[in-house]
């Protein structure tokens, strides 16, 4: 059992800081290519790569979708938070970025509440106001040297939300890989577009124009990365299951904040990992909570 743990463990971490990793290489390529057209170009490598190994494993009817509003839906959250998250990191401290979107559990139990009608309990009110003044006091420095362009994280926070949701509305449709592909083609789908519209907005950041090999094969190993990371988490998940591997997600932002001083001098001031650390508390609080909760109750 100990083993078990441990090997789980070794694989959510290996698995977020996979996740970091990729993050690092699209900070990379600032100013090469827009971080919409590097999501869009990594979803098309990663929707080939995944929809070979379907077709293998599976056949044609791995791709067989039952309800396909929900995927769509996910697809779209996907896309959503990969656009405004790439973005965000090419402009913005790494740490900082990969901090603020890490209100994503918080923001989940808001939109389920919102969406499904999930009830909101206390301790998710709580967690919520926490996290978000959090997010207030990391956006402080931010906001001011770059303005409403800090907030991208937390646009990428809602996105997450959005395909956690609809992943819940899919459950056990279909295997893991099958739920990945149909995910990754939809998000494709949502990319290119909006890739065109911000071609096409006249905003020069976004403006698409013939990329690099470097980029092209830095799209290639984010992809490459981002599934293999997806794949652990979900081995972890399997061996320990969610309430486990769900606090390891934060060492994502420790490989954030390391990758940000050694390759890019990035050194967050004393205001913003005071503001991180609140929002890591604020998920922590609900994540314990949910834990009691699930715990069996004796009885006297």
């Amino acid at each position: 059992m100990r083993n078990r743990t441990r090997d789980g463990l070794l694989l959510a971490l290996g698995g977020f800081a996979l996740l970091s990793t990729g993050d690092t290489l699209v900070k990379s390529m600032a100013g090469l290519w827009p971080g919409p057209a590097i999501a869009a170009l990594r979803y098309i490598i990663g929707t080939i790569g995944l929809g070979a190994i379907l077709l293998l494993r599976e056949g044609w009817a791995g791709f067989r979708m039952d309800r396909p509003g929900w995927h769509a839906a996910r697809g779209f959250g996907v896309a959503f938070s990969a656009t405004t998250f790439f973005t965000a990191v090419q402009i913005m401290p790494i740490a900082e970025a990969t901090a603020i979107s890490f209100t994503s559990p918080m923001v989940t139990a808001l939109l389920a509440a919102a969406l499904i009608g999930e009830p909101m309990r206390r301790e998710t009110w709580i967690a919520s106001l926490v996290a978000f003044a959090g997010v207030l006091i990391v956006l402080r420095p931010n906001f001011a040297a770059i303005g409403p362009a800090a907030v991208l994280p937390l646009f990428a926070a809602f996105g997450m939300a959005l395909l956690i949701i609809g992943n819940r509305a899919v459950l056990g449709r279909g295997s893991a890989l099958a739920m990945q592909v149909n995910v990754a083609i939809f998000a494709t789908l949502f990319l290119l577009l909006f890739t065109a519209i911000g071609h096409f907005s006249g905003i020069a950041l976004l403006h698409v124009g013939t990329p690099p090999w470097s980029v092209i094969g830095k799209s290639a190993m984010i992809a490459v990365t981002g599934s293999s990371a997806h794949a652990l988490i979900y081995l972890a998940t399997s061996r320990i299951g969610a309430g486990t591997v769900a606090p390891m997600t934060y060492f994502q932002l420790l490989m954030a904040g390391f990758y940000g001083w050694l390759l890019f001098h990035e050194h967050p001031d004393t205001t913003a990992q005071f503001g991180a650390a609140v929002i890591i508390g604020a998920g922590l609080y609900l994540w314990r909570a949910g834990q009691m909760k699930d715990e069996p109750q004796g009885t006297e």
